[in-house]
């Protein structure tokens, strides 16, 4: 059976996990509130929301990882509709995100797809993952092309040419009512193939068998509110059992302010300052992460 001793929260969450006997470990993520607000803040078209959910729930895959205190930024751009996808994940399990997007573009090619991926939307462009220690620290950053419709393909590609560790990763976003309304759903598991070493031996064969397993996962399951993590982890690996570690609360948390703000506006010349002022006299700033707006004195 699951092994833990406390019952994982239905919702806004992260854990490792760990497939008892196996070289294989894990991580699910769980996302409801956290991803709903961040993907309503603006008007993002479906094919343009589901892009940036993918985004969120990968973040918190690969940034509960880290074992410092620090952030891990997850990014996509390119020539195509979708300018970029951004998602700034901290290691306290706060989140924010953001899309920059053509609205007739994306309705383009929204034509004729279920749903637009990765490479339909952003085209010719890179992947890039930035991991940010603080500033005493200088930042690590992978980059690969994006190839793939999902950005979970992106990221085992970057696994795979970056850290030569084999992973596999399924996203899920989508829109589930609950007796609510519609509100936006997010979900994402990840397991990777501990190295072969002399006590161990070849790990193929296990992996081989996880990777089948894993495979079985539908993204309706992933999305699924009434569904607990342990529930899904349980159908998946219940031959022999799966270990779930304390998880990680996530939430949506954008870390503008006043003074981050009045900063950026510093920066410019006065110049520059005296043609942002407005009839009221003041300079209104839009974060374009949360859309709050804020008033500056010029």
């Amino acid at each position: 059976m699951t092994d833990t001793d406390h019952q994982l929260p239905a919702d806004d969450l992260v854990a490792a996990f760990q497939i008892e006997g196996w070289p294989v470990r894990g991580r699910i993520v769980r996302l409801g509130d956290t991803v709903n607000e961040i993907l309503t803040r603006h008007e993002y078209p479906e094919a343009v929301a589901n892009l940036l959910g993918e985004a969120c729930a990968l973040a918190a895959l690969v940034g509960s990882s880290l074992k410092f205190d620090g952030r891990l930024i997850v990014q996509a751009q390119g020539d195509g509709p979708v300018a970029y996808v951004v998602v700034d994940y901290d290691t306290e399990g706060k989140m924010r995100g953001y899309c920059r997007f053509d609205a007739e573009r994306v309705a383009e090619v929204s034509q004729g797809f279920m749903r637009p991926g990765a490479k339909t939307l952003l085209g010719q462009g890179v992947f890039i993952m930035t991991i940010d220690q603080g500033a005493d620290m200088d930042r690590y950053q992978g980059v690969t092309s994006i190839e793939g419709e999902t950005l979970a393909l992106c990221a085992e590609e970057y696994f795979a040419q970056s850290e030569q560790l084999p992973t596999r990763i399924r996203l899920a976003v989508g829109q589930v009512d609950a007796g609510e309304g519609a509100r936006w759903r997010a979900g994402g598991l990840l397991i990777q193939n501990i190295a072969s070493d002399t006590a161990r031996g070849s790990t193929e064969d296990a992996w081989t068998r996880a990777r089948a397993l894993f495979e079985t996962t539908a993204e309706d399951e992933l999305l699924d509110p009434t569904l607990s993590s342990e529930t899904l982890l349980w159908r998946l690996f219940n031959e022999d059992g799966v270990r779930v570690f304390e998880p990680k609360p996530m939430q949506a948390f954008c870390r503008c302010s006043p003074d981050r703000i009045a900063t950026v506006v510093e920066s410019f010349s006065p110049e520059e300052r005296a043609e942002m002022v407005e009839p009221d006299g003041k300079i209104h700033v839009t974060c374009e992460y949360c859309s709050r707006v804020y008033a500056i004195e010029a």
